[in-house]
């Protein structure tokens, strides 16, 4: 009885104001996400704004702040992709992984205080559910410069 009384991710998201963006088709040849038995895995996405997908380096072009931004961004490109593929986030019944990558200037060190742009927003949008384990490293590079890349596993009811 008690998760039925909770509050659904998509009530949540809702209340919270939290608006998905358009999306961008896979750069390569790739799909977005693959649901393998109970588990969505969804690939790396990037932040894209209401300018336009986000550029820089982290430490030179882009401040901690805006590198937060660009992984909340980014984390909203990945809960489109997960309500695409799944018809509605109430299917998802705990984020289980993130995997964030940073584009870093070389001394940038604060990976993790970046991707927890995203982290915070699993934690809005799920509640608890949106506690997860994770990873946050520096890069040199990341495709078209953006400044995150970040990928998740989702643990879903079956259809």
């Amino acid at each position: 009885m008690g998760q039925c009384a909770a509050m659904s991710h998509e009530q949540r998201m809702k209340d919270a104001g939290i608006v998905l963006p358009e999306g961008y088709p896979p750069a390569g040849l790739y799909v977005s996400a693959v649901l393998v038995d109970n588990l969505l895995h969804v690939g790396g996405h990037g932040p894209v704004g209401p300018d336009g997908r986000m550029i820089g380096k982290v430490g030179s072009d882009i401040d901690l702040e805006g590198a937060q931004l660009a992984a909340r961004l980014t984390g909203l490109q990945i809960l489109r992709v997960v309500r695409a593929e799944l018809g509605t986030l109430d299917r998802v019944v705990r984020v289980v992984k993130l995997f964030g990558m940073v584009n870093c200037a070389p001394g940038f060190n604060q990976t993790p205080a970046v991707i927890n742009g995203c982290s915070q927003l699993m934690h809005e949008v799920f509640g608890e559910a949106g506690i997860h384990t994770r990873s946050a490293v520096g890069m040199a590079e990341l495709p078209f410069d953006i400044p995150v890349e970040i990928e998740g596993i989702f643990q879903v009811v079956p259809a």
